[in-house]
Order: C-alpha cells, then sequence, then structure tokens
C-alpha cells in the first residue's frame, strides 16, 4: 500500500469516527464508541447509543437535568 493511500485511510477512519460521536451528540447524547484495532490497524469502528428515562418513564434530555422529585 503506498503512503497516499495509507493516508487517505487514516483519514477515512478518522471521519468515520467522528461522525459516530457526532450521531451521539445529536441523538440522545448517551453512549459510547469503541474503536477496534488488529496489528495496529482499525478492523471495526462500533457505536452504543444509551436511551435513559427517569423514574416517570420520560426520556432524559442530553442537555438537562432529570427534574428532582
Amino acid at each position: 500500500m503506498s503512503l497516499q493511500s495509507s493516508s487517505k485511510n487514516n483519514r477515512d477512519v478518522s471521519q468515520e469516527i467522528l461522525r459516530a460521536v457526532e450521531e451521539l451528540k445529536q441523538g440522545s447524547g448517551f453512549g459510547s464508541v469503541e474503536i477496534v484495532l488488529h496489528e495496529g490497524h482499525v478492523t471495526q469502528i462500533e457505536k452504543r447509543e444509551k436511551l435513559r428515562f427517569t423514574q416517570d418513564h420520560t426520556k432524559v434530555s442530553p442537555t438537562a437535568p432529570a427534574k428532582a422529585k
């Protein structure tokens, strides 16, 4: 693989990681992004989104704290 090709692949992987983080920020605001490496190369990106609810079953906004009772 050429240096130019490797640089493009690194840029593509970086963009995918940033996209996963942005999707979490725009969605529920809760979650994780896991990056799997094999022999020093990114082979997989996993995004887990969490939906959180208060005791009265209303969805918690990532920007607003849950209401105290």
